[in-house]
């Protein structure tokens, strides 16, 4: 993440990497206060196992391209909700990548659905993995199916 005040929204990530046994690691490092620190962790990351990054930033929101720009591997941005314009900043810098730098953008906040689209990347090559996030989809559906309108009382 950015900084450390996006930990609010991207817990959401961590909490639903851990519901699917991922191992992870969480990092505050700036696109513009520490780019040097930035590219080092970023330039060996493949070669210490990290398959998928997932970017959370607000304001400029800088952090997912500067990644996208350094790697190749897959980077799903998150765009953190501002003060100023109520996160729209960061989602217009995040999806707007010039082409050939794709960063995967996310809702405002979204980043349950960041770590949901990591674990379908990851589930393409662990057939246990997949096997957990078919049982979740169905697990959704079935919660909508048995749900009734006296639950929205």
């Amino acid at each position: 993440m950015g900084s450390a005040s996006d930990w609010d929204v991207m817990s959401a990530a961590c909490a639903t990497l851990d519901d699917f046994g991922i191992s992870y690691e969480k990092k505050v490092l700036s696109a513009h206060r520490n780019p040097g620190p930035l590219a080092e962790y970023v330039k060996a990351a493949p070669g210490n196992g990290t398959e998928v990054i997932i970017a959370g930033a607000g304001g400029a929101a800088h952090l997912p391209g500067v990644i996208a720009a350094l790697t190749t591997l897959p980077v799903i941005g998150v765009p953190v909700k501002s003060k100023a314009l109520n996160g729209l900043d960061s989602l217009l810098s995040i999806v707007q990548m010039p082409s050939g730098i794709p960063v995967a953008t996310m809702a405002i906040d979204g980043a349950r659905n960041a770590a949901l689209y990591a674990v379908a990347i990851l589930a393409l090559k662990d057939s246990g993995l997949s096997e957990k996030l078919q049982e979740f989809r169905k697990q959704q559906s079935d919660k909508v199916l048995n749900t009734t309108t006296n639950d929205y009382s």
